[in-house]
Order: structure tokens, then sequence, then C-alpha cells
């Protein structure tokens, strides 16, 4: 399964905690670390990447977060969650795979009362992760996971947590999915999916003494239509290993509408230029006459429908498309994006997303926008 489910590198590292610093805003916050063990196992969720399962993943979760109390109005409306930075050491237990460092920025959020001692949460991250043995056509080429030792990763963790059980001292325990892919960037690329057990600590910075703002919340929240121009680019390979990087251009119109603080629905079309079509369906062509096509187009046209998820100056973006322009059969006929985007101000904002086609990603996408 050629697939990721968010790579955001333009938004991992620095944008999900870009908030203003002021005073106000540090007399509402905390900080703390947490130290996990995980144990698990890896999905087979291709039956060619089973030679490459040779034991059960395990490894650490170290943790930073940055505990929120309200001070950004934003916080409220998602019952205040926590932001941070997360690192994660996974051992395969193969020697074909290796090993995997990874570092996310995330972020937690409280599914009970936020001023319960025992709590339920869900953290969810993305950032980058390095393989320590990626496909080589010589020295490893059973590796059909990870071809290069860069890859895109995400993570989420469901999990029970009681802070200051001994003074600032507490446990939690919980379930953890961790991906990691290169998104089609360089074939080979199934990626793996491992699920695994987490057991640990968390160790509190500050006092026991913070304030929670409420504020009067109105529900009644509107916005006119807005429309959206995007540009978006990158490189990519098709599934022919070594054919080659090519870049690639999609032009994006669409028109959203809020439908309260948290939502807009989208409606629009994207223009997808893609150079390596070309030689793919040259070989498509020798090794498939049977099937030949005759067209040089590298064009796609799609329509798609989509939701935006606002959070503070971020939001996620999940849109499904049909290509009504499809002059040669790639993958599937419809296509999803995952993405993030952050807004500079009231209109511009930088987007990274990931376009697949069912389990199979095509790109990463980068581009900037304006909503008008």
């Amino acid at each position: 399964m050629k697939k990721i489910l968010l790579f955001f590198l333009l938004i991992s590292c620095g944008i999900i905690w870009a908030q203003d610093s002021d005073a106000k805003k540090e007399k509402y916050t905390q900080n703390s670390i947490q130290a996990e063990y995980f144990y698990g196992n890896t999905l087979k969720h291709q039956p060619n990447i089973a030679p490459i399962i040779q034991g059960h993943p395990q490894g650490i979760i170290l943790s930073w977060n940055r505990k929120n109390f309200g001070a950004e109005e934003w916080e409220q409306h998602y019952n205040y969650p926590d932001v941070g930075f997360s690192f994660a050491y996974q051992d395969y237990n193969s020697d074909i795979v290796g090993e995997l460092y990874s570092l996310y920025g995330h972020y937690n959020f409280y599914l009970l009362n936020r001023k319960n001692k025992n709590q339920l949460m869900l953290r969810a991250g993305i950032g980058l992760a390095w393989n320590t043995n990626p496909y080589d056509k010589e020295t490893n080429n059973k590796n059909i996971s990870f071809g290069t030792h860069l890859n895109s990763s995400t993570y989420f963790k469901l999990f029970y947590q009681r802070e200051r059980i001994f003074k600032n001292l507490g446990v939690e325990a919980g379930l953890t999915f961790i991906h990691a892919s290169n998104s089609n960037f360089k074939s080979p690329n199934t990626g793996l999916n491992t699920w695994g057990a987490t057991v640990g600590l968390n160790y509190n910075l500050e006092g026991e003494d913070y304030e929670i703002i409420e504020r009067e919340i109105t529900e009644d929240y509107k916005e006119p239509i807005k429309f959206n121009i995007v540009f978006r680019g990158g490189v990519n390979e098709s599934e022919i290993i070594g054919s080659g990087l090519f870049p690639f251009f999609i032009f994006s119109g669409y028109v959203d509408k809020r439908i309260g603080r948290k939502s807009a629905f989208q409606f629009g079309t994207d223009v997808f230029i893609s150079p390596f079509m070309k030689d793919y369906i040259e070989y498509w062509n020798i090794n498939f006459p049977d099937r030949a096509v005759e067209t040089s187009d590298i064009t796609r046209i799609g329509l798609f429908l989509g939701h935006e998820l606002f959070v503070n100056k971020i939001s996620i973006i999940a849109q499904l498309g049909y290509y009504v322009h499809y002059p040669f059969p790639y993958e599937t006929q419809y296509y999803e994006r995952l993405g993030i985007k952050r807004y500079f101000g009231d209109k511009w904002y930088a987007a990274a997303s990931l376009k697949a086609h069912g389990a199979n990603a095509e790109t990463v996408e980068f581009g900037v926008g304006i909503r008008l």
C-alpha cells in the first residue's frame, strides 16, 4: 500500500505551535514532558511485504507539551488542547528494514472535561522520519517499503493519562499507530504501519496552580462564500523503480462556505500537469501492447468536494475528486487529497498535502493560495 496518511513538511516543524507569545499567554500555559515505551506489530497491508516482517517492532516516544488554558479563544473551542514536539525511535526488528528515527509536531486533544484528573486523550502528530536501511538495488533490494532514507511520518495515539500522582509525576498508557513512507517521492514505497501498546510516565515542569479561561461563545458565526486560487508543485517518480524524478504542477480554483467557526465545505476543480506520465505511457505501451493507448496527453482535470477544519491559524483539508479529463488510465479515476494549510492574515496561506488514489500515494504537494 503505497501511501502516507499525512506528510506536511512545510508545516510539521513549526506551524502547529506558531502562535503569539506574550506575558498573558505565558500566564495561562504550563509545560510537561513524557517518556513512553511501545511494543507492537507491523501490519501486513500488502502480501508482498510479508518477507520483510521478521519481528515485533518496539521503541520509545519522548515528548514535550505546552498545556493551554484559554489565553487564545480557539483553545476553548477545542477543549484546550496541548501542542508540542515528540521524538520516536522504532526498531522494526528486521534486518531488511532497520530502524526509524522520527520527529513530529503534535496536538493532544482532551476527550473528557478539561478539569478531570483522569483524562482520555487523542494525539495527532506529523513530521519527518529517517530510515537506516532503505532500498538499494545491489545491497538491499528486498526493502520495498522505504525507497529513501528521508521519509514522512504520521502517528496517532489514544491514551489514558493521570498526572501528579506523586508530586509532579504521573502515568499513562494507551495505543499508538505509526505510519512512515516517502509518499512516492521515489520508488519503491509501500511504506510501513505499526500498531503498538504504550506505557510511560509524565512529569509537569510547573506547579499545580493554573487557571482556565472560559468565555461566552456565540455559536452564530457566518461568512460569505469565498473563492480560492491555489498553485501547487513538487517532484515525484512513477511506480517504475529508477524511472527518475519529474516536476509536476497543479492549478486549482474552488469556492468554500463556512458553516460555523470550525468547518467549511468546498467545491472546485484541479488541473494536473504531470510530466512523469510521458515516460510511463511509453513504458505501458511497450510492455502491454494489447492495451496500448494512443495519447501523449500528460494533463488531467478533476472536480472535487472537500471539507476544511479550522484550528487557529491552521486548517486541515480533506478532498475527494474525480477526473473528468482522464486521457490515460493511471491508477483510478478518483483521487483524494489530505493536507494542512497555514494562514498568514485573512487571505494568504501556505499548503502542504498528499494526493493519493485509494491507498496509493502519487505526490506530496507544496503550494500557496489566496482566499478571496
